[in-house]
């Protein structure tokens, strides 16, 4: 669960640590105090999408930290994220003025996916605008999936459709007009006799370019082989190195007995006579490649001139162009033979479609005893929210096998009684809506093991008996699970097992945001003020103080059916 959430520099928040318990956290204050900054910090703590724009005007720097305690080392494991011995993990997040961010699980760096990835496994932030979530009805199918836990189904049957595609997409290929086939043939033929003629051979272009620079500069290179060998080898009138350090070695082989220091001198001429045979011989060979006729440069230039222009047409390289031919051969043998290969795809495509719609009949049959299961549980849920005369299925529609499977889905509602089903944004009120929205997260949320679900003022439009009911719900999630709310309404503050008041005031010029957790002396005014605004009587208070025992009466009488 969340221990503590630090903020430095978030919006109108200068600085701020919030000490969460178990059981339901309560925020409340006067719309603009900063409640939502709070949530916004904690998403950005939690590795979701933020604004440099968030940094406090004047920082060069924002950060929030979150401590969570109790997590399971299963949970993270998979990311290489262990919690301390005693379960406890601190998540922090620096974002900076120039777009920066650096995360950190413990003392680890961590990037903002795996702080996301993370994040989404410690804790559920529902916003206020979740329950317009309700009105897509292209949501329905992933809230259903989601409940029936149809991830392996779905995989299967993903495989199977795009095979089929795949399938589909080479038949469409093959699949052209006469007129049209002729002319791509002879394309095809005409580029693929072009590069046969070339006689291309891998590698030949960087041959070709240093026998050109060799030929181009033929005269420097044979006068410098010339002269190199005359003076290694010698000629008929002269010495050259090789006679003379032959030489030296036999004269200094006369004394190499007598004296270590000459015998010395005896091997390091054997040594240097050797290195420099290899010298000569070497040089000998490239004065003998020097041999080349007269048209020789003109051959190249013309071959390396032709490689030039089919390059243009095929390819950046000679094995670029190969490539390209290969693709033509075969293409060109595809077209030849299509009408046997449409054959063979055709077979394929049968057998495909079969996979694919027994894969589509086993995700739909999960999804519709899955849909039974959440029929039963919402309902349970919308009971408890005051709304037991409600009427609400999942209906099923069959359409073609695509990208999801065969099944059209929507929710449908009837919330008066005599009144026929109908889609949920033609006929839902907005509490309708948030109430249904909440029972649908709570079926969801007991679905994984996130330990700690924020609402963001997911009580928008709910007023009165409905009030109460959502307040003695979220007591109940609270029974198993950490709660923390973001409210307007008294009957859910008073309900909280601990309240924090978001405030804002001025200071030296500047507005700040302070965060603080209230005595129940302190929850009676501000229970008063959410009642009654900025005048509180006496009656007020006395309302507050019946709230708060009304709400410490039902969790007692709750801990006790527990």
């Amino acid at each position: 669960m969340l221990e503590m959430l630090h903020i430095e520099n978030i919006a109108i928040i200068e600085r701020s640590e919030i000490a969460f318990t178990r059981g339901f956290n309560a925020l409340t204050g006067e719309t603009g105090a900063g409640k939502s900054i709070v949530i916004d910090s904690m998403s950005a703590v939690l590795g979701q999408r933020t604004s440099r724009d968030l940094i406090r005007t004047g920082a060069d720097k924002a950060f929030v930290s979150a401590w969570f305690s109790h997590v399971p080392a299963s949970l993270c494991e998979d990311l290489g994220i262990t919690p301390d011995e005693d379960g406890n993990l601190m998540l922090q997040r620096e974002i900076h003025a120039d777009g920066k961010n650096v995360c950190r699980v413990g003392s680890r760096p961590v990037t903002v996916s795996q702080l996301r990835q993370l994040g989404s496994r410690l804790v559920n932030i529902h916003g206020q605008h979740d329950g317009q979530q309700l009105l897509d009805e292209e949501q329905h199918l992933t809230y259903l999936d989601r409940y029936g836990k149809t991830a392996n189904a779905f995989s299967a049957y993903t495989d199977k459709y795009n095979a089929l595609t795949e399938v589909r997409r080479q038949m469409a290929a093959l699949q052209m007009d006469e007129a049209e086939k002729a002319r791509r043939m002879d394309t095809l033929q005409y580029q693929i006799a072009e590069l046969e003629r070339a006689k291309l051979k891998e590698g030949e272009e960087e041959v070709l370019e240093s026998r050109r620079n060799l030929l181009r500069n033929g005269e420097k290179f044979i006068s410098a082989v010339s002269g190199c060998d005359y003076c290694l080898s010698g000629s008929d009138d002269s010495d050259g190195v090789l006679s003379l350090l032959r030489r030296a070695q036999e004269a200094i082989s006369t004394v190499r007995n007598l004296d270590e220091t000459f015998a010395a001198l005896y091997e390091r001429l054997q040594e240097a006579y050797s290195e420099v045979y290899d010298i000569a011989d070497t040089v000998s060979d490239q004065r003998a490649n020097f041999d080349f006729s007269p048209n020789e440069l003109d051959e190249v230039e013309g071959r390396l001139d032709l490689l030039y222009r089919l390059k243009k047409k095929y390819g950046a390289t000679v094995e670029d162009m190969l490539a390209y031919l290969d693709k033509c051969r075969t293409e060109l043998d595809q077209i030849c033979y299509a009408g046997d290969t449409l054959e063979r795809l055709k077979k394929e495509e049968s057998k495909a479609e079969k996979a694919v719609m027994e894969a589509a009949r086993a995700l739909s049959e999960e999804r519709k005893t899955a849909a039974t299961a959440l029929e039963t549980l919402v309902l349970e849920e919308l009971r408890q929210l005051d709304m037991a005369k409600i009427r609400f299925c999942v209906e099923f529609t069959d359409h073609a096998p695509d990208a999801t499977g065969m099944d059209g889905v929507r929710f449908l509602m009837s919330a008066n009684v005599g009144e026929e089903l109908k889609p949920i944004n033609k006929i839902a009120s907005g509490g309708e809506l948030a109430r249904i929205m909440l029972a649908l997260k709570n079926v969801l949320s007991e679905q994984d093991m996130v330990a700690t679900l924020v609402f963001d003022e997911v009580d928008t439009g709910v007023s009165g008996r409905a009030a109460q009911k959502v307040a003695e719900k979220m007591a109940r999630i609270a029974g198993s699970k950490q709660v923390l709310c973001v409210t307007h309404l008294p009957q859910l503050a008073a309900m909280a097992d601990t309240h924090f008041s978001v405030e804002k005031g001025e200071r030296e010029g500047r507005t700040y945001t302070n965060v603080e957790e209230l005595p129940r002396q302190r929850r009676r005014e501000e229970l008063a003020r959410l009642t009654g605004g900025a005048h509180v009587s006496d009656t007020m208070l006395q309302g507050a103080e019946e709230l708060l025992l009304q709400a410490e009466t039902f969790k007692k009488n709750l801990s006790a059916k527990a």
